[in-house]
């Protein structure tokens, strides 16, 4: 059995009626909505700027012990950066989390850019906050080959709506094949990899978005490039 068949949490249950197994995926999303929203936006502002790590030099009066780490799975999720880099960063997301976008817009580039060959940098989705459609819609676009392109156009505000036809015009801004994206869109073809991705963050304990996981090491909330920073620099021993 596989890391992710461990998780234990109810799997959206498949029925011959189509309207029926929307119902039923959708309120799973709706049943973890109320506690991630404020538990995420609350990380927002509790975490802001803390001390996520303990200092580079272990032998610094008050000194923290090893930070607690998780063996969190990468899967097939989308990913940036050479597999073999010494740090790996798994986030789980969403795109219609307020701050999921203040990370991706303020701080993103901003990290990868510091560190271009020493992040393998994992998006999962956890669409707590109401983003499904629009994980579902990524993953069509997955499928064409532009999955961080139509990822960064979703972050980008460009559209107020995150609905069909912003899914349209991005496709049709990315010069995808819009009629098979849109099919793929509408059919949720993508629906169980969603699914899967939100159950194994639910079986981890993660409530709120976005949380990352920094060779295992957990941070919450929309922290600055510092507190990133801080890790990094911990992991690599510098």
């Amino acid at each position: 059995m596989s890391e992710e068949e461990n998780i234990q949490l109810e799997s959206p249950k498949v029925d011959k009626d189509a309207g029926k197994f929307n119902f039923t995926r959708r309120s799973l999303y709706s049943a973890l909505l109320p506690v991630a929203f404020v538990t995420g936006l609350a990380a927002g502002y509790l975490f802001w700027g803390r001390d996520p790590v303990p200092p580079t030099n272990p032998d610094a009066p008050g000194s923290l012990e090893e930070p607690t780490r998780f063996d969190v799975s990468v899967d097939d999720d989308p990913a940036l950066g050479p597999e073999d880099a010494p740090i790996t960063i798994v986030e789980f997301s969403d795109f219609r989390c307020p701050y999921c976008k203040v990370f991706h817009v303020e701080t993103f580039e901003a990290l990868m850019a510091k560190y271009p060959n020493q992040i393998h940098f994992v998006y999962r989705d956890f669409p707590v906050v109401g983003g499904l459609d629009a994980a579902l819609a990524s993953e069509c676009a997955h499928e064409q080959g532009v999955y961080w392109e139509f990822h960064d156009l979703l972050f980008s505000g460009e559209y107020p709506n995150l609905d069909r036809d912003t899914f349209a015009a991005y496709a049709e801004k990315l010069d995808l094949d819009v009629e098979d994206f849109l099919a793929c869109v509408d059919e949720e073809r993508y629906g169980d990899e969603v699914d899967a991705d939100a159950r194994y963050a639910a079986g981890l304990g993660i409530t709120g978005t976005p949380t990352f996981f920094i060779n295992g090491i957990p941070m919450v909330g929309a922290q600055p490039l510092d507190a990133f920073v801080q890790v990094i620099e911990y992991e690599l021993g510098e």
